[in-house]
């Protein structure tokens, strides 16, 4: 990163406002070396003549060849800019499309701009208003919708740029999935530079994630919208200026039967001194109008929650309440290890929840330690499946129930299950020392949520790095946790460690369910013992329509394994490659197409988002 007087006067106004800790995490994250240099990747993977040139034949065969508007408000636009992108809309693959300028410049210069390039390239496609004073955006855009035409209506700023095959992939979508009614596409900034414009910082997406929506406004460009759900939303509003389109987007995504995402660069977001891709800091009031849109959101939809800023501008927490007082039933499956135990026993009685019960399954312990700290925890002792019963500092019940057999993680768990009282049920290892202690109000409240079907947390090493921040399939071919080794107080890509968003799946080692679910799915799968129990658990859970959730609002000390062992034995090596295949059997698939929620463009040898080497 090159320092210029600019980028010294930017970081200050950063450290400022972020301090001097988060600054330093910031910068570190900022100098992190790509490992997959992003502009030569560009070059070699975007559309070349001869791919378009092909799109440009095969767009005439599409069944469904709707007419695209594309609707661009403009505002004092520079020259270079404007017919840039001009050239943008004017060279894409797809033919049936329609540019939209809705001007509210008081002069007549963007207006004669216009009138020149359409008579240069004669082109009847663009058309062109001039309003007669500025609404703001907002109006300004709805101006613009309202001169539209076409079946699909996206949206483009006047000083940015379509990629030439962007129209193309969207119908592309459009054929192939027909229930689609709102699509986007991954996206780039560009920047000025001596060779041209310099592609830099990619954000490609996962599909729809409604968590991560309202963690942040993902979804931006290139956002394309079917007329009906359009009308549907009533276009722009004016009291959301500065977070317009996250107010639209927001209530487009809550009418659309589906929403589908290309994840392609199809969209070049321009950074200059004056745009918000640039300087976050010169359009502070966008960041409360998203704030409030979010507000607005939940409201509609009748789903209680606090929106909050986090420190990083433009993401936001929303705090789900607990409705009643439900009791949880937390599992924990134990050999030995008292010492270990007792610290994650401790941590939990440190719990501001305190509607819970502990319940300990006893799997084939030798130390007379562990036996000890047993009967310090039941004052009650008992006979058969049930060590002892007693109740905890707090008045809470705990149990020790006894599995007899061999090691099996998901037999232990849904044993200790069948003894549950609660509706909800969280599923703890031994090592685990809870560090947040509203951890389970922060549970329970998504647990609640009639669309989730199970929650999970930030986990730690012991030495203050990343040990799970959910889970992806296919990485290491078949799935693995995500920014392991990244330090407590970094954020990863976009932030991604720290903010809530969806996964296909979360570690067992910290994770709630709900009771109805847990038998709806009748709980762990008993024929993998000990690996990728918790993924095939979670992917069952989504088959049946619920979203699981990362919330790393939920931390926690992961003392990894320790009561296991190595897998280093002839049996154990056997074992884990019979689960592999377990899995790979069951869930074939999905590992052929791709998790949804991590994009195809991302490293599958790597955990920290890293892009794949180019094709």
């Amino acid at each position: 990163m090159k320092i210029t007087p600019y980028r010294i006067k930017k970081g200050i106004r950063y450290f400022k406002h972020y301090g001097p800790r988060a600054f330093w995490n910031r910068l570190l994250d900022k100098l992190e070396p790509e490992e997959v240099p992003y502009g030569p990747w560009f070059e070699q993977n975007k559309a070349g003549i001869q791919e378009l040139e092909r799109q440009a034949d095969r767009q005439q065969k599409f069944a469904c060849r709707p007419l695209i508007s594309i609707v661009v408000p403009c505002y004092q636009t520079p020259e270079r800019y404007l017919t840039e992108m001009l050239d943008s809309v004017r060279q894409q693959s797809y033919s049936r499309w329609q540019l939209c300028l809705a001007d509210a410049t008081p002069s007549d210069i963007v207006r004669e701009l216009v009138d020149a390039y359409c008579k240069k390239y004669q082109e009847e496609r663009i058309i062109y208003k001039h309003l007669d004073e500025n609404q703001g955006i907002a109006e300004n855009t709805n101006a613009g919708i309202e001169m539209a035409e076409g079946d699909w209506i996206g949206f483009l700023d006047h000083d940015d740029l379509l990629a030439p095959e962007t129209l193309y992939e969207m119908v592309s979508l459009m054929n192939a999935q027909p229930q689609v009614e709102a699509i986007y596409s991954d996206e780039d900034q560009v920047e000025e530079a001596k060779s041209g414009l310099e592609h830099k910082k990619p954000h490609f997406k996962p599909d729809f994630s409604l968590d991560l929506l309202r963690s942040n406004n993902y979804i931006t460009h290139f956002f394309c919208v079917k007329r009906k759900v359009l009308e549907l939303t009533g276009g722009f509003r004016a009291e959301f200026n500065g977070a317009q389109d996250y107010d639209f987007i927001l209530r487009c995504t809550e009418n659309a039967e589906k929403v589908g995402h290309v994840p392609r660069v199809l969209y070049h977001w321009r950074v200059h001194s004056r745009s918000t891709a640039d300087n976050p800091l010169s359009k502070m009031y966008a960041y409360e109008a998203g704030q409030h849109a979010l507000e607005a959101h939940l409201k509609r939809i009748g789903q209680p929650g606090e929106v909050s800023q986090l420190l990083h501008f433009g993401f936001y927490r929303v705090k789900y309440p607990v409705s009643g007082n439900p009791m949880a039933s937390i599992l924990i499956p134990n050999k030995d290890q008292a010492e270990t135990l007792r610290r994650c026993i401790q941590s939990i009685q440190q719990s501001t929840w305190k509607n819970y019960e502990v319940i300990i399954v006893e799997n084939n312990s030798q130390e007379a330690e562990t036996f000890q700290y047993y009967d310090e925890l039941c004052q009650q002792k008992e006979e058969g499946q049930i060590y002892g019963t007693g109740v905890l500092h707090g008045g809470q019940p705990v149990k020790v129930v006894v599995w007899k057999q061999g090691f099996n993680y998901s037999a232990i768990n849904n044993f200790g299950a069948s003894y549950a009282a609660g509706s909800y049920f969280v599923l703890l290892n031994n090592d685990i020392e809870i560090i947040t202690p509203d951890w389970l109000e922060e549970m329970l409240g998504n647990c609640q949520r009639p669309e989730v079907g199970i929650v999970g947390a930030r986990l730690y090493y012991p030495d203050n790095t990343v040990q799970h921040a959910g889970i992806v399939v296919g990485i290491d071919g078949i799935a693995a946790n995500m920014f392991p080794g990244l330090r407590r107080g970094q954020e990863g890509y976009y932030h991604k460690a720290a903010i809530q968003l969806n996964y296909s799946a979360v570690t067992a080692a910290c994770m709630m369910v709900s009771r109805q679910i847990y038998e709806r799915v009748h709980g762990l799968e008993e024929q993998l013992a000990v690996a990728f129990n918790d993924l095939d658990f979670c992917l069952r859970v989504c088959q049946e329509g619920y979203l699981v959730v990362y919330d790393p609002f939920v931390e926690a000390y992961h003392y990894e394994s320790k009561s296991r062992g190595k897998e280093d034995t002839k049996e154990k090596v056997c074992r884990f490659g019979e689960e592999i295949e377990f899995i790979r059997g069951r869930w074939i698939d999905l590992l052929k197409k791709g998790d949804p929620y991590y994009n195809p463009n991302f490293s599958l040898k790597k955990c920290n988002y890293a892009l794949r080497p180019w094709k």
